[in-house]
C-alpha cells in the first residue's frame, strides 16, 4: 500500500466561539475584457454617424478653409494647382468697402430677428399653454410658415411687399398712407427681409418654448396664486426663470440659423439695392458665384467668418451652461 502524505493547510485560522474555523481562500481578482464582438458592434453603430460627420461637416470645412488660403481661379479650381497665399484673402475681405456694411447688416438682421422671434414665440407659447378649446388646432396652424419651403415663403413676401401690386401697399393706400418701396428702397429693403424672417422663425420658438412650459409643474402656479401673485408676477417669478435653459438653447439655435440665412434675402432683394440688405451670407455667394470671374478665395473667407462667429457663440453658451451646472 502506498502511503499518502497530507499537506497541512496553512490558511489562517479564525476563532469563533471557541471553535477553530479556517479562513476562506483569497478571492482572485480578474479583469474582464469586453468581448471583441461587443466592441465591433459598438463601432458598427458609430460608423454611420462618424462617416456622416466626416463627409458632410469635416470635409466641407476643410475644403472651405483650403479655398480661403489659396488663390483659386476657375482653372485652378478644376486642376487643383492653386498657389498658397496665406491670409491674403482675409486681408482683401477686410479692406473691401462692402465689409463694414455687410457686418452691420448681419448684426442688425441677426439681433432684431432673434429678439422678435423669441418675444413673439414666448408670448404665443404662454397663450397656448392655457389649453383652451381649439388650442391644438391654432397651434398647428402657426406651424405653417415653418413647414413651407423657404422659396415659397420668400416669393410670397416678395409679392405681398411689391411696390405696385402688393397687398401691403394696397392696405396702406386704403387707410390713406402712400406706397412704400419695400424691396427697391435702400431705406426699407433690410426691414423687409427682417419682417419675412421673423414670420418664418416664430413657429420654431413657439414649439420649443411651449414644450419647455409643459415641464413646469402646475403646483407652482397654484401656490403662487394662493399667495396673491398676479399673472405678471407669476410669469417673472416662475415661468421665465424655469424656462431659462430652454430659452438659452432656443436663442443659440436661432442665432446659428439666422447668421446663415441666404434664401430669403437673395430671393427678395438679392442683397440690394446698392448693398443695402447685403449680409455675410449673400456677400459670400456673390463673391463665389455671382460674377463672371468668381473670387473663390474671398468668398470662402467670408463664409469662414460666419463659421467662427457661430463657433464663438456656441462656446459662450457651453461656458455659461457649465457655470450654471456648477453653481
Amino acid at each position: 500500500m502506498k502511503s499518502t502524505t497530507q499537506v497541512p493547510d496553512r490558511r489562517p485560522v479564525q476563532s469563533r466561539g471557541g471553535a477553530a474555523i479556517a479562513a476562506p481562500p483569497p478571492a482572485r481578482t480578474t479583469t474582464r475584457r469586453r468581448p471583441t464582438s461587443q466592441r465591433l458592434t459598438a463601432w458598427a453603430f458609430l460608423a454611420p454617424v462618424t462617416l456622416y460627420l466626416a463627409l458632410f461637416y469635416a470635409y466641407p470645412l476643410y475644403r472651405n478653409l483650403d479655398l480661403s488660403l489659396r488663390d483659386y481661379t476657375v482653372r485652378s479650381f478644376v486642376q487643383g494647382d492653386a498657389p498658397f497665399t496665406g491670409v491674403a484673402n482675409y486681408r482683401e475681405v477686410f479692406k473691401d468697402p462692402t465689409f463694414a456694411p455687410a457686418l452691420l447688416h448681419t448684426a442688425l438682421f441677426t439681433a432684431v430677428c432673434l429678439v422678435f422671434q423669441y418675444a413673439i414665440g414666448l408670448a404665443l407659447a404662454v397663450f397656448f399653454n392655457q389649453n383652451f378649446r381649439l388650442s391644438a388646432t391654432l397651434r398647428a396652424l402657426f406651424l405653417v410658415p415653418w413647414l413651407l419651403p423657404l422659396i415659397v415663403s420668400a416669393s410670397t413676401w416678395s409679392w405681398m411687399l411689391n411696390s405696385d401690386s402688393g397687398i401691403v401697399n394696397a392696405t396702406l393706400h386704403a387707410v390713406g398712407i402712400g406706397p412704400v418701396n419695400w424691396l427697391t428702397s435702400p431705406s426699407w429693403s433690410l426691414t423687409s427681409v427682417i419682417i419675412a424672417n421673423i414670420w418664418i422663425g416664430v413657429p420654431f420658438n413657439l414649439v420649443v418654448l411651449h414644450s419647455g412650459l409643459q415641464s413646469i409643474p402646475a403646483s407652482l402656479y397654484e401656490a403662487a396664486a394662493l399667495d396673491g401673485a398676479n399673472a405678471w408676477r407669476r410669469f417673472w417669478s416662475i415661468t421665465f426663470p424655469l424656462l431659462r435653459p430652454v430659452s438659452a438653447i432656443t436663442l443659440l439655435l436661432g442665432l446659428v440659423y439666422t447668421l446663415k440665412v441666404f434664401d430669403i434675402i437673395w430671393i427678395m432683394t438679392k442683397g440690394g439695392p446698392a448693398d443695402s440688405s447685403t449680409t455675410f451670407a449673400t456677400w459670400s455667394y456673390q463673391l463665389g458665384f455671382g460674377n463672371l470671374l468668381p473670387a473663390f478665395g474671398p468668398g470662402a473667407a467670408v463664409g469662414n467668418l460666419l463659421v467662427v462667429a457661430a463657433l464663438v457663440f456656441g462656446l459662450i453658451y457651453l461656458k455659461v451652461q457649465r457655470k450654471q451646472a456648477l453653481s
